[in-house]
């Protein structure tokens, strides 16, 4: 009889790899960033998690630091059920992520200024509205004048190296 972890991540695998979603309920075992973390389910299968929809800022950008430190904050060492929507060509697993019961953790970030909603991936009519409203309230990274978007970070960086 195979191992049963091995199955079950061999299924978690395919099962992300080819599209087909999925809920899990776990602990949060690391935060990366302020839109992924190290996610350990409970046949302690580690996966890395993107949030889904949003993008937060990079490492060295304003509210990076805030961001990461709001996600730690609401969800580090805590049981979280993540609903995988797809892999990204990271490896990473592609999830909305649901703690305290019924909070979304993207919808959070973009409800405190902390991310973009990330209109290449996703056209949610609500989390544009979240993050129009944050913008209107000039809260978080929308307090800048003129803040970039981790995307646009990402580019100016590859351009400089």
């Amino acid at each position: 009889m195979p191992n049963f972890k091995v199955l079950l991540l061999t299924i978690v695998f395919f099962s992300c790899f080819l599209g087909v979603s999925q809920t899990l309920t776990g602990k949060v075992v690391g935060i990366t960033d302020g839109d992924t973390f190290r996610f350990l389910t409970k046949d302690t299968i580690q996966l890395k998690i993107r949030l889904a929809n949003i993008d937060c800022p990079e490492n060295n950008q304003p509210f990076s630091a805030k961001a990461k430190q709001f996600v730690s904050d609401a969800i580090f060492g805590r049981q979280v059920t993540i609903h995988v929507l797809n892999k990204d060509r990271y490896g990473r697993s592609i999830a909305n992520v649901i703690y305290n019961d019924s909070l979304n953790l993207s919808q959070e970030l973009l409800k405190q200024g902390l991310a973009w909603h990330y209109l290449q991936y996703s056209k949610d009519p609500l989390l544009q509205k979240l993050e129009d409203r944050a913008r209107n309230k000039k809260l978080g990274l929308w307090q800048d004048k003129n803040p970039i978007p981790p995307w646009g970070w990402r580019k100016n960086e590859k351009k400089k190296n």
